[in-house]
């Protein structure tokens, strides 16, 4: 929750007008708390997280809630959108498959997602780059928004013209206006 990137885009949303909760999973609040460096927890911890984080906000605010994240953090979200029932689910950086794997992917259930989807993704993120991302069949739910030579942080290449910051204001500027529709 307090990467720098998660800090900056949570600073570049609320300057658009767009209220921003962070939490961070118990194995990472574990490594701030001086356990070293921890692998994740199972998904079911994961999961259980997001719901417990969910309970408690959903009272706090008044209209939609959208929920989502970086990396696996968006994924843990986009496996509970439709069942807690979130007005619109926002991933940055989406780990559609394991680094190098991406013919093994892990989207059966963005095929069926209904909630309202926003994926921002760098075109050449090695968790889901442009290519091998339009092959699989994801819901009408969902719109992707391609970030030209951009990783998985949505960092550019310096020969596309574009800098990181540039980046990160594009795809807060995406997400403020998906949530405002």
């Amino acid at each position: 929750m307090d990467s720098e990137f998660m800090i900056e885009m949570a600073q570049r949303l609320a300057a658009l007008g767009v209220g921003v909760v962070r939490f961070e999973f118990p194995y990472m609040a574990e490594r701030r708390n001086g356990g070293g460096k921890r692998p994740p927890n199972p998904q079911k911890v994961l999961l259980e997280c997001w719901r417990e984080m969910y309970r408690q906000v959903r009272p706090l605010v008044t209209g939609r809630l959208a929920i989502g994240g970086k990396s696996m953090g968006g994924r843990m979200a986009s496996l509970l959108a439709d069942e807690l029932g979130a007005d619109a689910l926002v991933c940055l950086g989406y780990p559609f498959y394991a680094v190098g794997k991406p013919e093994k992917p892990r989207v059966e259930h963005l095929a069926e997602l209904k909630t309202r989807t926003l994926i921002v993704q760098g075109e050449r993120d090695a968790l889901g780059n442009r290519e091998a991302v339009e092959r699989y069949a994801l819901s009408p739910a969902i719109e992707v928004s391609w970030l030209v030579a951009g990783d998985h942080d949505l960092k550019p290449l310096k020969a596309s013209g574009f800098s990181h910051e540039q980046h990160l204001q594009a795809a807060a500027e995406k997400v403020a206006g998906f949530l405002k529709e």
